[in-house]
This record gives C-alpha cells, structure tokens and sequence, in this order.
C-alpha cells in the first residue's frame, strides 16, 4: 500500500523537518557554550563552600607602574636593574644630553657677559636692593640644581654599595632645605618688584634676567632627560639599554615599578556573579604555584564596568559572558610574587549559605 502526499503535504512536512533541525542544532549550540563557560571557572575543592570563583594575577599594591621617557632622546645610561628599591625621585635612565649642555654653556657665557655690563652700571638705593635679590634668587636656583646632582649620585653610589643610607639621607635633606629656601628667596623678590618705589629694571639688568631664565628653561631641560621613579617602590622589570631610542608613545615601558610592601589579586568575576559579592567580603586566594594553601584576603573594589576578558587564562570566545574586574587585598605576602596566577574562592556571608 503506497502513501502519496499531495504537494502541499510535502512542503509543511519539509518545513517542519528543517525547524525540528534548527532546534536541534541551537540546543547543541547552547551546550557547548554552557560547557565552555563552566570549563572557564577554577574548580573549587567543595562548590558548596563558596559563592563564586574567579581567576586573576597577583600584582603590587600600587599597581603596576609603566614608566615611560617624557621626551623622545637616545638612552643614554640605564641606572637600575629588577629588583632595586628606589624612593620617589630617584634617577632610573638617563637619556643622552648633549646638545642641552650645549645650551647650558651658551647661556652661563651670556650670564657672565651680561652681569659684567649690569655691575659697570650705578643702580639707585631700591634698585640695589632688587639687583641684590635677583642675584640671590640665581644663586638659589644653582644650589637646588647642585643638591639635586649630589643627591642623585648620593643614590647611585648607595646602590654600588660605596655610600651608607645615613649620606643619601643627609642629600635628601640638603634639596629640601635649598628648595625651600628659593622658594623664600623668590617670594622675597617678588615683594620688591611689586612695590611702587622700586624702579623698573635697565635694559642692561632686564638682558641679564633673560640670560638666566634661558639658563634655568635649559637645566629644566636636563632634568626632563633623567627618567625618575615617581613612587617609592622596587624596580620589576627593565625593558631598555643604552643606545636604544626613547619615546613617550613607545609601546613597552623603560620600566615597570610597583609598590611590594603589600600585594594584592585582580579577578576576573563572571558577570553572573555580579550581584552576589560586595566590598569588605572574606575571599581565600588559592595560588597555582601553591595548591595546597589558601591565602586569606578582602574584597577591596569591584568595578562598575562589565568588559571582555583580559586574562589569558580564560578559554572563553567573545560571544561568552563578559566579566566584572575586582581587586582582593592580601593579608599575608608569604612566599607568593607578582604576575603568580591565582584563583579567587569568594566565600559565603554568614547566613547566606
């Protein structure tokens, strides 16, 4: 007995094949996504135990710091290696500077021809008294500029053990008591060039005034050239050599700082677990070097953002679920380090569980 569908018949019956066939395919779809986001979490030893997980990377309290030259210049000398401890100041590179010393030369002549020709002059009771002012406030600016390069070399000669912390200290001191006292002397001479009586300067004096004010935009110059620690905290990672060329847009830092005194996690958390976690929460930071022991910690911060997975951990593609950044305070360093990949165990809050 032979069944014959009429034409109509065929065609319901084929469309209803290829939706039962889209089904079918979206549902296998839809659990290797599922699959793929569960393979993606850490495992915890008793997911009973805890509210949610996230991978991360231990890091300095202070972040990762990336320094970079301010200026584009050829490095000159490379002044640190990983592992030093700097304070906030200290030189890290140096960039080569000839042609600013060039200008410094040039504009010390000036000075010298300048302030010649301002001495054969006579000047009034008041106009002594600015002239001595401006003098003293140059005399300032040099003493800042000698105590800074003796203080720099202070810390040089400290990390070649040639130099006791107590000298780098005692040049600490020295630039602070001579940048307070140009700030004095500057305020001094500001007062008298503010008051009536005092006369408007020669155009001999006003020719020396330029002459040192190009000499200070020169010295300015030079110190941009010495690349500074702008925290104090141990040097990571140097990524440069002398002869390499420097630039503020390069894409790999002169070096990388951070503050170790405390160390801290950034996490990945799954934006599904966005609402279960707060600030202040107990975690435990389970190493991969160190399975075997949990590391107590404190939710810090959990960002208001939800982004795309930047942990190279992550086996997730980019139509899974993004992820919430979070930082996790350590309370104990131990053996652990920076850059250690770790996993986040974000546990219950009594009475949750």
């Amino acid at each position: 007995m032979q069944f014959v569908l009429s034409a109509d018949k065929r065609v319901r019956v084929g469309v209803a094949a290829l939706c039962l066939g889209f089904l079918l395919v979206a549902s296998l779809a839809l659990h290797a996504q599922e699959t793929a986001r569960s393979s993606s979490r850490p495992e915890a030893k008793d997911e009973r135990n805890w509210q949610a997980v996230a991978p991360g990377r231990i890091e300095p309290v202070s972040g990762e710091i990336k320094i970079t030259s301010p200026v584009i210049g050829l490095i000159g000398e490379v002044l640190v290696k990983a592992g030093d401890k700097v304070a906030a100041g200290d030189p890290l590179i140096r960039l080569a500077d000839k042609e600013a010393q060039a200008r410094i030369a040039a504009a010390e002549a000036q000075i010298a021809l300048r302030k010649r020709a301002r001495n054969d002059q006579s000047p009034s009771s008041k106009a002594g008294e600015r002239r001595k002012a401006e003098d003293a406030v140059a005399d300032g600016e040099k003493a800042v500029i000698d105590a800074r390069a003796a203080l720099d070399k202070a810390v040089l000669d400290r990390r070649a053990e040639r130099a006791p912390d107590a000298e780098v200290e005692a040049k600490r001191l020295a630039l602070s008591r001579a940048q307070e006292k140009l700030r004095q002397l500057r305020a001094d001479l500001h007062k008298l060039e503010t008051d009536t009586g005092t006369p408007l300067p020669t155009q001999t004096e006003g020719q020396l005034n330029v002459a040192r004010s190009e000499l200070w935009a020169a010295q300015a110059a030079i110190d941009k050239l010495t690349v500074r620690a702008p925290i104090a905290g141990t040097v990571l990672q140097v990524n440069s050599k002398p002869g390499e060329l420097a630039a503020p847009s390069a894409a790999q830092p002169l070096v990388l700082l951070g503050d170790v005194s405390a160390l801290r996690v950034r996490a990945e958390l799954d934006e599904r677990d966005f609402g279960e976690i707060k600030v202040g929460q107990v975690v435990s930071v389970r190493p991969d070097a160190f399975r075997d022991h949990d590391f107590p910690g404190k939710v810090a911060f959990i960002a208001p953002l939800v982004e795309p997975s930047r942990n190279s951990r992550s086996q997730r593609n980019q139509t899974d679920v993004d992820v919430v950044e979070v930082l996790v305070d350590l309370a104990e360093l131990g053996p652990l380090a920076v850059g250690m990949k770790v996993d986040v165990y974000f546990r219950y809050e009594v009475g949750q569980h």
